[in-house]
């Protein structure tokens, strides 16, 4: 069968989710270009308020990278902006002269930030709020600080002000109605949300109408005008003010169009070989500009290209706000009106607001603030127009209480349709995860974003997907990758490191008193878990608290049975030499050391020294030009290394030599558990490199790197990472691939649990496949080696480190060393 040509204008999420319907329904019936007017892939525009928060990153929220239109065939033309459509010759041409023709053709142009027309608006600092390019701008403009202004207390204003706050900018919000998000909220949820918004130190001012944008001489602002006379100085200033549809193309070719570009229930636009979809569309009156209906919209066309006749008849909306720390659910009507009645739950002491607007015992709007997992349930039953009056004494209580018992927290979830939406960014229902869950054998939370996407992006509905897991597997649920850190939190290890990211938390009292700490000090498992993470984040500012460390890494040595220490200088590649062999011997000797062995990986230990001879014996080592072997620590051991082409006739490369690079490149580094490395010359492995944690084994065309190995507790080859070509790429591969588990790892958690968390494949990718990831990875870490290659023996008698002997009198580390 000859393929169609498809052409989509537009890369946003609503065409991307049609092709994923698309080639799912019917893989081989297009040929598809598209033409993206930015300098990139799709990805996912709900998740700019944390990529502008400093909470992910641009590569967290690609939705669609370059080997996933690659893999299915398609051609993208990033950078192109269509310039015309010539609907008679059927083709599409760009601004950089690109044209190709369609037999169909899908129009997403999304929409365009309104500007107000105040004067000053042309200076340079006022910027808007719509894409990853705005984004870009305002992250560049927060480095020099200085005060921001926000013009709009709507959803995009108030996550850019939150954003804006966390990247260490003064932040004032305008905002001209009398409270926060007046479409969304009734006003006593917009006054909690102020109070909300105050409390983090953002101030906003409501019934504030700008009159001038206020610039310097050489064009850039300096500050705002209001209507009232007041002056507000700010460095930028950024209008989030609403959005319009983007129809100048449309109207350019022909289309009908509105507000927005006219289009049928089958989303056909008035030429019928021309669809519309997104936020540019115009459907029975409305624009829509909330993913749900976009995702409804995409659904319906991928059908209707296949021959189908789907139809689009109207969304009912939902609103989230996109800000860490702030419950907020809002669907509906809830206006008062005649004919209108309302229950409402106040708790002010837990700041929870929950209000509901019901008519004729039909829910028409709801209203949530504080606490907001029954609003699917709630949302459920507004857009089916449930009667509602045999649970009305109890309605504004929640799901677990119309029948079930409230106390088992998964009850409102399980009893939720299948049709219910629980992730509103990937526009994921109930069906769809469970289905899942149950078909390719999930367990995790981890499995269930990565095979649904639900929960991959903000993560406000974790909650709710945590307990359809727990309802749907009973025992068999294993939230490992979920659970806190200690019972000093209520926060996961992934989520304790986002947030001192985020909020620039940068000491452990810092860390225990922003995210509520139940402890005043901690305890054995969270301490050393925070200043491993403090340390690794922030590498030149961050004093290591070497009280909260175990024994091990307090003292510099190894505790044995007896109380005695055993001490291992470090062997660099497991080479040695006659003068480095006497001065151990001289040491053995001085201090009567009982115990002198080989360790497997190829350095001497001497065991049975006394803690007070420990100063003495770093000492004479020093002399002789030892450093720690830091075989107490949680980072980088031992390479282990074989002869190589120097001397073996099988050596295929300098292994020996490499591995002594890897190690004086990469000693003195912390990481979440202890890493070891091999280096073997050749493929009969004499280094053992196949069960370390990162291991590399040496060929005739260059270096193959391997990871995730274990000789432990557990027992585990290695994956292959990919073969490189030199020893610079083997450097720089090697070390990359630590930075990021060094920066994804949780505390004590080997290099091979973390990559079965993580996933092979993803590891791959980054290290491997992308070579700026790669870089940004070596980088960092080179960074960090900076202020962590100072060793720890010489800094001790020098009289440099001032650390004691001794735990923390709150609590043992000893105890969970």
């Amino acid at each position: 069968m000859t393929r169609q040509k498809l052409v989509v204008v537009g890369n946003g999420m609503a065409p991307g989710r049609m092709l994923e319907h698309l080639f799912t329904l019917a893989p081989d019936t297009y040929d598809v270009t598209i033409f993206n007017a930015e300098p990139r892939v799709n990805y996912n525009r709900l998740m700019l308020s944390p990529v502008l928060s400093g909470e992910k990153t641009y590569e967290d929220i690609i939705t669609h990278d370059d080997a996933w239109y690659a893999d299915n065939g398609i051609i993208l033309h990033k950078s192109a902006k269509v310039s015309g459509i010539d609907r008679g010759a059927k083709t599409v041409t760009s601004e950089n002269g690109i044209t190709a023709s369609y037999d169909k053709l899908v129009i997403a142009t999304g929409s365009s930030p309104f500007i107000i027309p105040l004067p000053g608006k042309d200076l340079d600092g006022v910027l808007t709020y719509r894409d990853l390019d705005d984004v870009e701008k305002m992250l560049v403009a927060a480095k020099s600080g200085g005060r921001a202004i926000v013009i709009g207390g709507g959803l995009l204003g108030l996550e850019a002000a939150a954003g804006l706050k966390m990247q260490g900018m003064e932040v004032t919000v305008l905002h001209l109605m009398p409270t926060l998000m007046e479409r969304q909220l009734d006003p006593a949820a917009g006054y909690l949300l102020e109070a909300e918004f105050v409390r983090r130190g953002i101030e906003v001012r409501t019934k504030a109408n700008s009159h001038e944008i206020l610039g310097t001489e050489d064009g850039k602002v300096r500050g705002i005008k209001l209507d009232d006379g007041t002056i507000i100085e700010a460095s930028i200033v950024v209008m989030a003010v609403g959005i319009r549809p983007s129809t100048d193309l449309a109207k350019a070719t022909g289309l009908d169009v509105n507000r927005g570009i006219i289009v049928a229930d089958d989303m056909r636009t008035s030429d019928p070989d021309i669809f519309s979809l997104g936020e540019c569309v115009e459907h029975r009156s409305m624009c829509y500009g909330l993913v749900a209906p976009l995702y409804e919209m995409a659904e319906v066309i991928a059908s209707n290209l296949t021959g189908g006749s789907s139809t689009y008849t109207g969304s009912v909306t939902a609103t989230k706000l996109k800000v860490t720390g702030v419950d907020l659910y809002s669907a509906g009507d809830f206006a008062e009106g005649e004919g209108r009645e309302e229950i409402v739950l106040r708790d002010g002491a837990a700041g929870i607001y929950k209000r509901l607007v019901l008519k004729d015992n039909r829910i028409i709007g709801a209203v949530l603030y504080g606490e907001t997992s029954d609003g699917p349930w709630f949302f459920d039953m507004l857009k089916k127009g449930t009667d509602v009056s045999v649970m009305r004494d109890t309605l504004i209580f929640g799901q677990a209480y119309q029948g079930g018992d409230p106390l088992d927290p998964t009850a409102a979830v399980a009893a939720l349709p299948d049709d219910a939406e629980i992730c509103g960014c990937n526009g994921v229902c109930k069906g769809k995860i469970v289905t899942a869950i149950k078909d390719k054998g999930l367990t995790t939370l981890d499995d269930v974003r990565a095979h649904t996407k639900a929960s991959a992006s903000c993560g406000t509905c974790t909650g709710l997907v945590e307990k359809l897991m727990t309802a749907t597997l009973g025992d068999a649920f294993n939230p490992q990758a979920v659970k806190p850190v200690c019972g000093c939190t209520h926060h996961s290890h992934d989520e304790v490191r986002r947030l001192i990211k985020v909020k620039g938390l940068k000491t452990i009292p810092a860390v225990m008193q922003e995210l509520e700490w139940t402890t005043s000090q901690g305890c054995a498992k969270c301490r050393p878990a925070l200043n491993y993470y403090l340390v690794c984040d922030w590498p030149d500012e961050y004093a290591d608290d070497y009280q909260s460390r175990f024994i091990n890494e307090r003292v510099h040595a190894n505790i044995q049975k007896d109380g005695t220490y055993s001490v291992v200088p470090r062997m660099w590649g497991g080479m040695t030499s006659s003068k480095e062999l006497r001065a151990i011997a001289d040491v053995v000797d001085k201090y009567n050391i009982p115990a002198v062995k080989c360790t497997g990986g190829q350095r001497i230990d001497m065991l049975g020294i006394k803690k007070e001879d420990l100063p003495g014996v770093w000492e004479d080592l020093g002399k002789a030009g030892f450093v720690s072997g830091q075989a107490y620590a949680k980072g980088l051991r031992t390479v282990k290394t074989c002869v190589g082409s120097d001397w073996c006739r099988f050596g295929t490369q300098d292994s020996t030599g490499l591995g002594i690079k890897l190690e004086k490149f990469m000693w003195g580094s912390w990481t979440p558990a202890k890493l070891k490395l091999a280096v073997s010359g050749c493929p009969r492995n004499c280094a053992e490199a196949t069960c370390k944690d990162i291991g590399i084994i040496c060929v005739d065309s260059g270096f193959e790197i391997h990871f995730a190995g274990a000789a432990g507790l557990d027992i585990k080859g290695t994956e292959v990472l990919g073969l490189v070509k030199t020893e610079e790429e083997a450097l720089e591969y090697v070390v990359a691939l630590a930075q990021m588990y060094r920066e994804q790892g949780h505390y004590l958690e080997r290099i091979y649990k973390w990559a079965k968390r993580i996933g092979l494949d993803e590891i791959r990718q980054q290290i491997m496949d992308d070579a700026e990831k790669r870089q940004g990875y070596f980088d960092r870490f080179v960074f960090s080696q900076k202020f962590a290659q100072v060793d720890p023996w010489s800094e001790r008698v020098s009289g440099k480190d001032k650390h004691e002997f001794k735990p923390m009198a709150a609590f043992s580390l000893e105890a969970a060393e």
